[in-house]
């Protein structure tokens, strides 16, 4: 069901905008699975393995190599670093309201958070651990690590299942309300410029909102087809359609270049742009989604206008104490 914020409609409609749109405000808590219950000590031990290198099998790429909480959560990279100098093909998407995404990765084959932490650790490019039983092995070895498992789980609980939950557990915290765009959907309408608020009605007049919808501005879940409207010249400028999308999971044909649809919180902050990271600038990504996704020209006012709304959604960041991590004295794994 579509919700509308009396204020908003009234904004919409005062300046000629009859769209139907639901402008929703973040939450300040994201839920967490009935399995796996928000706790201080998992967000703790969650907190402490996020940023262990010692998760990969060289011992210098961490989850926060590529989801970087200091800025964005990822690494403004076109494609993340691994371990051995390796990249991969795609751009890291953002972890901060990540808690929020129906699924995981750019091709969505993760239906969890607890399931995405388990991928990059054994993903040979990426931290390149041969499986989870050598991570375990691993942890099991670090003294400090079987207390603070044994806090977080109870007992001798040191598994790939406990270490995923406390990962996923961390990350629900990482959410970024409070946003001007957030305040001003609740009513503070000096939150935003009048630019921003501006930007904001052609987001919608455009149908931009028939993707990004929702408090997260990335949809119910659903997948999108990129780019839905050929063109010759930004193929050739920056190879979108190499990637298939989910059809790189599924082998299906009929899944060819369908992908999750990503926030846009924070989009200001998470440069370059799209899957495969071969945008630089807001400003052009804003250019080449009307033209590939909706067939439009924007003016130049139209596109500084959009941007200027995609900035009012940064959020407020919530402080990131880095952990002391458990100490292997007088021995190490590499």
């Amino acid at each position: 069901m579509i919700k509308f914020n009396s204020l908003l409609t009234a904004v919409a409609l005062a300046s000629s905008v009859s769209v139907a749109v639901a402008w929703d405000v973040l939450p300040t808590e994201a839920p967490a699975p009935m399995d796996n219950p928000t706790t201080p000590a998992k967000v703790e031990l969650g907190r402490m393995l996020y940023h262990d290198p010692r998760l990969s099998s060289t011992g210098t790429v961490s989850c926060s190599s590529c989801h970087n909480t200091m800025l964005g959560g990822e690494d403004n990279r076109p494609n993340s670093m691994g371990v051995n100098g390796q990249t991969g093909g795609r751009s890291a998407p953002t972890v901060w309201n990540a808690a929020f995404n129906k699924v995981q990765f750019w091709d969505g084959r993760a239906e969890s958070l607890e399931a995405q932490a388990a991928g990059p650790v054994t993903n040979p490019i990426e931290m390149g651990m041969k499986n989870w039983d050598e991570v375990v092995v691993r942890l099991n070895s670090i003294e400090g690590y079987q207390k603070a498992f044994a806090d977080a789980f109870g007992g001798n609980a040191i598994s790939k299942d406990t270490a995923t939950k406390a990962i996923a557990a961390y990350e629900r915290t990482l959410i970024t309300p409070n946003s001007p765009y957030d305040k001003y959907a609740s009513g503070d309408q000096s939150a935003m410029t009048d630019q921003q608020v501006r930007g904001m009605n052609k987001v919608a007049e455009l149908g931009c909102t028939g993707c990004h919808s929702g408090p997260a501005f990335n949809g119910p879940g659903m997948f999108q087809k990129f780019p839905v409207h050929g063109n010759g010249m930004y193929q050739a400028k920056y190879h979108f359609t190499k990637d298939l999308g989910l059809a790189e999971v599924t082998k299906k044909s009929g899944d060819e270049h369908l992908f999750k649809v990503p926030t846009l919180r924070n989009i200001a902050l998470t440069a370059p742009y799209f899957h495969n990271g071969a945008v630089k600038t807001l400003d052009e990504a804003v250019k080449v989604m009307a033209k590939l996704q909706l067939d439009k020209d924007l003016s130049k006012d139209e596109i500084t206008d959009i941007v200027a709304f995609l900035n009012a959604l940064t959020g407020e960041f919530p402080e990131q104490k880095m952990p002391r991590l458990p100490a292997t004295p007088g021995t190490t794994f590499n």
